[in-house]
């Protein structure tokens, strides 16, 4: 430890022992007061990031509370590109490529902001929470069903204070929707609808040919890759178009789907879906030969999932999810000449019930625009703009103030994102994926010829985890990872 490090640690620890004394005839130990991991309200969260630039330069940020909070380190496997910004932001922080040697070296870290591309969400929280850290994890939480869960998991028994970023989750017009589904005006619902524009990076061919002579000078491939399968320094996938490739991406599910499946799930109470069936778009290159890339997302696919009652939810729920550009029928209870879901119809949620409809947009830092259209006429309608006193509704702030207070703190069981909300929630959108991979399965049949095999509904045993009725999807519920980064 430098002698700058140890000055700055004692004089930490001096400062929280002070106000203790203060404000107190005796010390009451932290872990007392708040649990594992617990910092007193007047002291900073000392913060750091994995993931620096693209959307962890605003996770960071909005996690220091306007410079309320530290940021002590940083971490990218590029800082020439956009996490240069985060840098210039935090001069003071140090810097790391390898989030592993971050988290065993900065010993006096408290949370981290965790913002990568999907494949390395997993590994990263589950190295922080070893470590006792609270985490922020970008959604999708996961790359894949069984992560989920271990996250969920560990955050418990670990007491950790957790928050996915899934920030319309903390969007207060949620409760109008809220209120509107409780408030039973539509009477039974059974049914609901969701789609988007996504994707809009390529998607949907072949993988680009590797081509290390294109590599970045400053970015460490190798990092980059981390759990994923070695392969050369690959064109296109940094710093945004891996999103439609399995090693790395989760889709436009992953991209979207924990802000747009987050309402119904939320507001209907839903659990783990019953089933999952999908029917995927498909490229013709040549005459009666359809192109075949099960490395990669298809460029639309059209998913339907099963739900039984819940406390919320009366009677049993379809939920279909469309992407590609794919959306629903305009409802004849909407006029014509008005938009479904978002600006454009390009993004929305419809909740179906037997007296009217629910009509509003993705829930990300869009205007949710709610909208009640009843079978009566009677309509009900939210703001048009939204005015946002915080940065993204104060999703990240309201986790650091968790972190201070505490696990199983007031302030912790207030969050909407946690995981033990969001880890069912994305396992939910991430069996659209899994669905999605097992209709690309093929073998040959008695004749020589490939037939897909898996092209029907998928029964799924959400507490185990399983698909029951056909054992070779199971293998999507998880992932293989390179030697050093197991989960």
């Amino acid at each position: 430890m430098s002698k700058q490090k140890k000055s700055y640690s004692t004089s930490r620890r001096s400062f929280i022992k002070k106000g203790a004394v203060a404000s107190s005839i005796f010390i009451v130990p932290r872990h007392v007061l708040g649990g594992i991991g617990y910092i007193a309200p007047s002291d900073q969260l000392n913060l750091a990031a994995i993931g620096s630039g693209g959307k962890g330069k605003s996770d960071i940020l909005n996690a220091t509370v306007n410079g309320r909070e530290r940021v002590v380190a940083l971490c990218d496997v590029d800082f020439s590109g956009s996490a240069s910004a985060s840098v210039e932001k935090f001069p003071k922080a140090k810097l790391y490529e390898d989030f592993r040697v971050m988290l065993d070296k900065e010993k006096d870290i408290d949370a981290v902001t965790i913002s990568t591309p999907d494949h390395l969400h997993g590994p990263a929280a589950a190295f922080a929470m070893e470590r006792g850290k609270h985490v922020y994890v970008q959604k999708p939480l996961t790359h894949n069903i069984r992560e989920a869960r271990m996250l969920t998991e560990m955050a418990r028994n670990n007491k950790i204070v957790s928050q996915m970023g899934n920030q319309g989750g903390s969007n207060p017009l949620l409760g109008m929707v809220q209120n509107w589904v409780d408030s039973e005006v539509l009477g039974q619902i059974s049914k609901v609808q969701v789609w988007t524009n996504r994707p809009v990076w390529p998607q949907g061919y072949a993988m680009p040919e590797p081509d290390k002579n294109l590599k970045p000078k400053d970015l460490n491939w190798d990092l980059w890759l981390g759990p994923a399968e070695y392969r050369p320094y690959t064109p296109n996938l940094h710093p945004f178009n891996w999103r439609g490739w399995w090693d790395y991406g989760t889709g436009a599910l992953g991209d979207v789907g924990c802000h747009l499946i987050d309402i119904p799930f939320r507001t209907l109470g839903l659990k783990y879906p019953t089933d999952a069936e999908c029917s995927a778009g498909t490229v013709y290159s040549q005459m009666w030969n359809a192109d075949y890339h099960p490395e990669g997302c298809p460029p639309s696919s059209f998913i339907t999932l099963h739900f039984d009652t819940t406390e919320k939810s009366k009677s049993p729920i379809e939920l279909t999810w469309s992407d590609g550009g794919i959306r629903p029928s305009h409802p004849e209870i909407i006029p014509a000449d008005s938009d479904i879901g978002g600006p454009g119809s390009y993004n929305g949620v419809l909740i179906i019930g037997e007296n009217g409809i629910i009509s509003t947009n993705i829930n990300d830092s869009s205007p949710l625009t709610p909208k009640l259209y009843l079978n009566d006429g009677t309509t009900d309608f939210g703001p048009e703009t939204e005015e946002n006193e915080e940065p993204e509704y104060g999703h990240q702030r309201k986790w650091v103030d968790a972190c201070k207070a505490g696990f199983n703190s007031t302030e912790h069981l207030a969050l909407t994102s946690s995981f033990d909300y969001a880890g069912p929630m994305t396992e939910t959108v991430l069996m659209g994926n899994l669905a999605i991979r097992s209709y690309m399965l093929r073998k040959q049949n008695s004749e020589g010829k490939m037939e897909f095999f898996a092209r029907k509904k998928l029964l799924w045993d959400g507490e185990n985890m399983k698909i029951t009725n056909l054992e070779e999807a199971n293998q999507f519920v998880g992932r293989t990872y390179r030697q050093g980064w197991e989960m």
